[in-house]
Parts: structure tokens; sequence; C-alpha cells
């Protein structure tokens, strides 16, 4: 396949430190946080190994079980609940990319231990067949009875495994898979294809991306045979069609579908599966719209194309935020339109950020946007819903989406504070990208030298009066040797006026316009430096479906209003700032963005960014009256 833009492997690009390297390491100590007898219980169980120690001999039940069952794990992978296991594959995926990028051999010894017990497990299953569950839950679905999701499940638990062969280098995680696709390939060809079709109606998960993902490594006609029995053609064929075939229809159950077509189209090159992605993605977003989160579902269904405010319930889920930033990506790669990165870092911002408590680390299921929303929190061992799972992945993945490269150099597509080592035609090449002036998109929300300095001394040059308008970055080149190549820097969808771009602290002249790349050529060597300044504003958005009513963004930053009712604002929703002023702009030594209160209004109400919000109430959306 040719692709526009190329990803660097998992752990090339390295967070700086900053508070998404302290999301990052929260995340870590949480996925550590978990046992591995915790994570293998209902594995030991359902293989008759619930008294295995792990240490290559076995115990009663009560020493295993010694710390006690209000240590173990429950909710959903209670064993008692039919989804149980499905968080085993999330943890080995986070596991496996946490590892790309500490090099922790901690992590690694821990992970590769489980891999190895989840053999273990498939071995006394008969060698094929692992899952936490047993294998007559497959049968009971073809015979149209009811049974939670396990497809789903076991998707997860092959995706983890193929995460640690891939990005980890677990050769044993390959033979498990391979091992369990034997068991898929004699089991569905017993079906005929009007069951098979009916089958997948029922329930697919994301069987099709794991099989395209096996058949890239393989190349093993069965493997390929495997893509195809899970084709779920009623629904791409309807989507093929141009049909509306997802209002109303459980969202991750169908996004985890596309991103099976999507990657059966690059291992394949059946160009029909690209066409059903490009197909979804016109369907799923471009004809349907969606909030200023990003989302196009609430509850975990699709909304109405363009008619979002009568579903101003729950919000929009997790799971979904996650896979609709992975279509994005593969979108951006495929085609190299920076739209698609602009989606992804809206999304970012306001769904992953947001999800996500920056204290505790634990996930919200739902994320509202209607008025009186809140967050409820998980827990550390009591949920473990389906977005807990994605939590653990998000938070320790989004640093291959920073850089990329393309036949002319390399590409900036998202503005995180970051390190990049690689090679251009045979010579090193490094960058780092900071944010300059505590004026990047997140708050430092910490002291530094530079900060510091800044509020002490008299003699350099005077930090602004106000909060600055614009959030400026500077990027620095290494190079073992002067080199010849291109940086194309995204320029966002949010940008409130020109760019200002200087290479070497030289002004960069050119036609600069929102969601596009500026591309710089020339020979650059070591120290190189372009600065880019991003002037924002206040964004009054209107709802789709009502557009009396508008949410409040700074720049790509959702605002959050403190109320637990819904408010009516008075003001032009052309000029926000006849709405909304800021408020507690400094704190110390740096800059928060996204915070503002009410102006001129019935009743004071203080915004923050979406993401900031912990406990309590809020709201997004307010109707306007308006006053010119």
């Amino acid at each position: 396949m040719i692709y526009r833009l190329q990803e660097y492997v998992n752990g090339r690009t390295q967070l700086a430190e900053g508070p998404l390297k302290a999301r990052f390491k929260l995340n870590i100590q949480y996925v550590m946080s978990l046992t591995n007898q915790n994570l293998l219980r209902n594995f030991y169980l359902e293989a008759g190994l619930w008294s295995y120690s792990g240490n290559g001999g076995t115990t009663s039940a009560s020493t295993t079980n010694k710390d006690g069952p209000e240590h173990w794990h429950w909710g959903w992978e209670s064993p008692t609940c039919e989804l149980r296991g499905h968080i085993m594959g999330h943890w080995l995926s986070a596991a496996a990319r946490i590892y790309a990028q500490t090099k922790d051999p901690m992590v690694k010894a821990k992970a590769d231990t489980i891999v190895q017990e989840l053999a273990r497990c498939q071995e006394a299953n008969g060698g094929e067949w692992l899952a936490a569950f047993p294998a007559s839950y497959m049968h009971r679905i073809v015979e149209g009875k009811w049974v939670w999701a396990p497809h789903y499940t076991v998707h997860k638990i092959l995706m983890g495994l193929y995460e640690m062969y891939k990005v980890a280098g677990n050769e044993q995680a390959l033979e498990i898979m391979i091992k369990m696709a034997s068991w898929f390939y004699r089991w569905m060809g017993q079906l005929t294809r009007d069951q098979l079709d009916e089958l997948l109606d029922m329930e697919t998960g994301g069987m099709l991306e794991v099989w395209a993902d096996l058949y890239g490594l393989t190349k093993a006609e069965e493997h390929r045979e495997l893509i195809y029995r899970y084709d779920r053609r009623r629904f791409f064929d309807a989507l093929l069609d141009g049909k509306d075939v997802l209002t109303n229809k459980h969202a991750n159950t169908q996004i985890p579908e596309i991103l099976g077509a999507a990657r059966a189209w690059e291992v394949t090159g059946d160009e029909r599966f690209r066409r059903i992605v490009l197909a979804f993605w016109q369907c799923a977003v471009t004809d349907r719209g969606y909030v200023s989160t990003g989302a196009g579902d609430d509850a975990e269904l699709w909304m109405p194309p363009g008619h979002m405010a009568e579903r101003m319930g729950v919000g929009q889920e997790h799971c979904c935020n996650y896979n609709m930033m992975r279509l994005a990506q593969v979108l951006l790669r495929w085609t190299g339109n920076p739209v698609y990165a602009d989606y992804w870092e809206r999304r970012f911002i306001n769904g992953v950020l947001a999800h996500q408590h920056g204290e505790t680390g634990m996930i919200s299921y739902f994320l509202g946007v209607g008025a009186g929303s809140k967050k409820n929190w998980g827990s550390p061992t009591q949920h473990f819903w389906c977005c807990h799972g994605t939590l653990i992945q998000a938070n320790a993945a989004y640093e291959t989406e920073i850089f990329m490269r393309d036949e002319e150099g390399f590409v900036v597509n998202q503005w995180i504070p970051s390190k990049l080592e690689t090679e251009w035609n045979g010579t090193r090449i490094g960058f780092s990208l900071t944010q300059n002036g505590q004026s990047g998109l997140y708050p430092l929300n910490g002291w530094s030298v530079k900060g510091m300095t800044a509020i002490t001394r008299v003699d350099i040059p005077s930090i602004p009066v106000h909060r600055p308008d614009r959030f400026v970055y500077d990027l620095t080149v290494t190079c073992e040797q002067p080199s010849d190549f291109t940086i194309s820097i995204r320029l966002p969808w949010w940008l409130a006026g020109e760019p200002v771009i200087q290479v070497n602290g030289i002004p960069y002249a050119g036609s600069f316009k929102p969601s596009s790349y500026c591309k710089i050529s020339g020979r650059w060597n070591s120290g190189d430096t372009i600065q880019v300044a991003f002037p924002k504003r206040l964004i009054a958005e209107p709802l789709p479906g009502q557009a009396g009513t508008i949410a409040f963004l700074d720049g790509p930053i959702v605002l959050a209003g403190l109320t637990s009712e819904e408010r009516r604002l008075s003001g032009n929703p052309e000029a926000p700032e006849s709405m909304l002023i800021p408020d507690r702009e400094r704190n110390h030594s740096w800059w928060n963005p996204g915070y503002y209160r009410t102006k001129d209004q019935e009743r004071g109400i203080r915004f923050i960014p979406l993401y900031e919000v912990k406990d309590e109430a809020y709201s997004v959306y307010f109707p306007i009256e308006k006053r010119l």
C-alpha cells in the first residue's frame, strides 16, 4: 500500500516533562498496580488452574487467594460476568506500549510472565481455545442465544497479544494467536454463509481487525480466509450504497468493524475495504456532524445527522472517542489530509483528557455536554467497564500521533511537547518540540527556573500584562551533518489569524490557512529552530440542529460552565467575548488557558476547560438570547 504519511514505531517519540507526561506516569502506576493473580484469575478458573500459584507449582485455593476477595477484580471482571477477561487485552496492549517508551524491565517482565501464564491456560484448555469463559459461548451465539459479547472479549485478548508481539517483541504471544486462529478457522468452517451473516449481525467485536493483523504477519491463507469470513456484508454493503445505517445503532459495535475493514485493505489490497472506510467516515462524521467535543454519539448510540439537541443525555462514550481517534489517524496516514489530525486533536483534548480524572487517573465512562452534567468516576478494581480498558490504552499510546514522515521529510501533526530521534538518508536527525513562555496548550502547573526568573528579575523583558492570545511552540533540530529535507507543520483549524512562523529568528513568509500544512524546505543544521505562534480566540460553536444554543471554546479547548442547571446567556454569538471575559488568567509563574467567567449576565458562572472538571456539575451548551 502507498500511504501519504508514515508513522514511527511505538517508543521512537518520547513525551517531554509536563502535564501530559504526568498523565502518562499516572497511567503506568495504575497499570503496574494490577496484580498478575487478579488479571489471570478468571483464565485460571476456566482452565482448571484456579489454585495454580504461578511459580511452577500448585497451592490450595485458600493460599492462592490469601489477599481476600475484597482485593479481587469485580464489576465487568467478576467471575459471574459474561464479559470477564476483556481487561486482559487492554492491559497487555498498554503494557507493551509503556515498555516501548520506557524500556522499563519490570514492565516487560510482568507482561511476559502474564503471556506465559496465558499460554499455560491455553494448553490446559486443549491447546487452542483461550478466554476467561468457555467456548460454549460461541456456540450459543450461533444458535441465536444471547451472550454478552464473546467476540468483543476475544478480540481484546488477541489485540493485546498482537501488540505484545508487534510492539514488545514477545514471540510466545504470536504463537498463542496462531493457535487461537486455528480454533476459529475450524469453528467457522462449519457455518454456511447465511449462518455467518446472521452471526455477524448479532455480534462481531473487532475480530476482522485482529485477523487482518495476524495475516499481515503470517501471510497464511487460512488467516486471509478468516478476514473474509468476518466481512460483515450486510452492514458494509449498505454503507457502500450510501444508506444511513448508523442512526440509533450501537456506535462502538460499528467503529471496530470499520477499523477492521481499514486494516483488511492494508494487508489484502482489496479496494472494497477502503471504500467501506471512506463511506463510513462520510456517514458518521461528514454528514452527521458532531458536538463540540467531536462526538457523534450519545449513550453509546449514533445521534441523528444534524439533530443532536434532543440527545443531550449522558454523553459520549470513551471507547467511541478512542476508536474514532484511531480511525482518524488511519485516514491521516492514508491521505495526508490535516482535517483528520484536527479531528484527532479535538477528541484528544476534549475526550481522552476529559474522560480521565487528573489526580486519580480513573475513567468516566460517559462525558456529557448537556445542562447539569456530571462525571461518574470508576474505581481501580470494582468496575472495569469497557472504557476502563481503552483508558489505559489511550494514555499509553498518543505519542505516535505527534511526528510522522513523508517522501519529503518530517511532519508535525500534534503540538504536544516531545522529542523524536530518527534518521534521514542515513543521517541521524532529532527534533525537540517545546511550548514557549508557558503559553502552550496545557498549563505547566509547576514551577520552573525560567518561570521564577521572569517574576523576580527586572533586567529582562517583562512578561505580558494579560494572558497571551496565542499558543507558542519551538521546534529545535539536531543533525549529525547538514541535511536537506522538508518540515511540514500542521496549522490547526482554530487559528484566529495569521500564524507567526520564524526560522532561526527570521520571519517565514508564506500563504497560511487553517487546516493545512506549512512546508518549510531547506538545508538543516544542528541547532536550527522553528518557532510558531498560533493566535487563538474565544469561539462560540452552535449545537447541530439548534443554532441558538452554543458551546464556548478557547481555541481547541471546550469550556465547561460550572452550573448544575440550564442557564440562558445574552449576547452576540458572533462576538463571544460579549458574554465571557478571562478569569484567573495567571497562577504564580504560568498562565491558565481556558479560564473565563460570564460578563453582564443575570448570574455569574465560571468556565474552565472540560478536561479539568472533576466532581463539579457543569454545562457545555448554553441557549443564547441575542443582544447585539
